[in-house]
């Protein structure tokens, strides 16, 4: 089955050898993305902001590739630090509804530029 690269400039362009999204079939491999502004290539501050920008850049991707976040199916959060638990998934409510994807949350000892959260996600486009 051949692969299709997924770029936009709605969200950060990849910095390494990693592509925005891949999409092989129906489907989406979204990569990991943490809250930098594509417009500034900035990380924005705290938690909250870092979350909504997070979802954000994952939608933008999600829409280049002819999807949106209703189409996942598996989403894996890595956080920084687990107390920013709660606040994520508050913050993931606005961003999805039921039925919600699979999730998988970890705590991990740190995230690229310091950031406190970082997000991936696969999509199965409907036909």
């Amino acid at each position: 089955m051949p692969k299709t690269i997924i770029s936009t400039q709605d969200a950060p362009a990849a910095i390494g050898t990693y592509s925005q999204a891949v999409a092989a079939g129906r489907t989406v491999y979204l990569a990991g993305q943490i809250g930098l502004d594509p417009k500034t290539g900035q990380l924005v501050d705290g938690i909250e902001a870092q979350s909504e920008r997070v979802f954000q850049n994952l939608a933008a991707v999600a829409s280049a590739s002819g999807g949106s976040l209703a189409d996942a199916v598996k989403v894996t959060v890595y956080l920084a630090d687990l107390a920013h638990y709660a606040k994520v998934n508050e913050i993931m409510a606005a961003y999805f509804t039921p039925p919600y994807p699979a999730r998988a949350a970890l705590g991990v000892a740190a995230l690229p530029r310091g950031a406190l959260v970082e997000i991936d996600a696969i999509l199965v486009l409907q036909d």
